[in-house]
């Protein structure tokens, strides 16, 4: 339990109750010491202070520790949790672009922090996910690539990240795949194969990852499947060989 954590306010000094602010909540049973305090570092407490006390979020929000702002930001309206999408602490920030609406979440797409970028990325949609498609971080291109509308996903085929590439192998129109059989990564590689019709097949079963071919011995047209049976990775070579002689079974 959090009740065992010393209390001590959020500068490191330790609380005094009588020259509290909100002392008169205490009788109310609106706060409790150790538990729900807006003066303690503690965030649990803080976050328990403004559950028992959501009306005072708005008055909270210039208070110098973040974890009171970014908890104040779960609460206040829209109109006063705008001026919070420029709170000079990150975490505040990105608890604000949890609730903003998208005219103010726009502004946020440059955001220097990585995290309120992606908490932005999840939350827009389709066109106003554009500019964000060549974000300096992996992460926030991906939640794009995840995210935006398909016909997007062709000016992202390039991006440097395999985890991007992914993402796009997974939704890109299956005309497009084309360009992803020498992909460097053979994870992307291998989402393509599963999206590939079977007369493409071949173009991959020469491919440097066994887990590749071995992908494409379990879907490729029987003429391929005396070679493969030859290959040099005997779960390859085995799958091949089974496929094969049911193959030639069925002839009979």
């Amino acid at each position: 339990m959090d009740e065992t954590i010393g209390t001590l306010d959020w500068q490191g000094r330790p609380l005094d109750c009588a020259a509290c602010s909100y002392y008169a909540l205490n009788a109310k049973h609106k706060c409790k010491r150790g538990h729900a305090c807006v003066e303690d570092r503690y965030a649990k407490r803080i976050e328990r202070f403004f559950l028992w006390n959501p009306d005072l979020a708005t008055a909270l929000l210039s208070h110098p520790y973040f974890e009171v702002r970014a908890n104040a930001a779960r609460h206040v309206d829209v109109f006063h949790l705008r001026r919070l999408a420029s709170d000079p602490d990150e975490t505040v920030r990105a608890f604000a672009a949890l609730r903003l609406p998208r005219r103010l979440l726009l502004g946020m797409r440059d955001d220097p922090e990585r995290e309120v970028r992606v908490r932005v990325a999840t939350r827009l949609e389709g066109a106003d996910l554009v500019p964000m498609m060549g974000d300096p971080d992996y992460f926030v291109r991906k939640v794009v690539a995840r995210r935006i509308d398909a016909d997007w996903l062709p000016a992202m085929m390039r991006d440097t990240d395999a985890e991007v590439r992914k993402e796009i192998a997974r939704r890109i129109d299956p005309a497009c795949l084309i360009d992803y059989l020498n992909d460097p990564d053979p994870q992307v590689r291998l989402i393509v194969l599963d999206r590939l019709p079977t007369d493409k097949l071949p173009a991959l079963r020469h491919d440097a990852d066994w887990r590749v071919r071995l992908s494409v011995a379990r879907r490729i047209a029987p003429i391929y499947l005396r070679e493969l049976s030859a290959d040099d990775e005997v779960l390859v070579a085995q799958t091949a060989h089974e496929r094969l002689a049911l193959v030639e079974v069925l002839a009979r």
